[in-house]
């Protein structure tokens, strides 16, 4: 059964920084795609960031590159998010998934989430 530890979220002012971690156990990392995904408050799900199961590859959603990085270490199960030059908008409940597609199947997995907040 996968397991998933966020961390890293809280509250910071417009223009701070936060760096969200998720690490992963009960699936073999290293062959998972692993994605960002947000929700903010009334609204649906939005795709932030992904990166392949090498972290040769990392993906933006249009207008975060730059003030996202998404980073893994295969060695540590982990997944980082590194958000900078944060707005109210960027407020939500971010949650860490993990992906993997093979032919017809795929398997897909989410963490429990972790609030970020900016507000002055």
């Amino acid at each position: 059964e996968a397991q998933f530890v966020e961390s890293g979220g809280g509250m910071v002012q417009p223009g701070g920084s936060l760096r969200l971690s998720c690490t992963v156990s009960g699936l073999s990392f290293g062959a998972y795609e692993m994605s960002w995904v947000r929700q903010a408050p009334g609204k649906g799900p939005e795709w932030v960031s992904g990166i392949n199961p090498t972290g040769s590859h990392a993906y933006y959603k249009e207008g975060m590159k730059g003030r996202f990085t998404i980073s893994r270490d295969n060695n540590k199960n982990t997944v980082t998010l590194e958000m900078n030059n944060l707005s109210p908008e960027d407020t939500a409940v971010y949650y860490c998934s993990a992906d993997r597609k093979r032919g017809s199947a795929r398997w897909q997995y989410w963490g429990q989430g972790t609030q970020v907040t900016v507000s002055s």
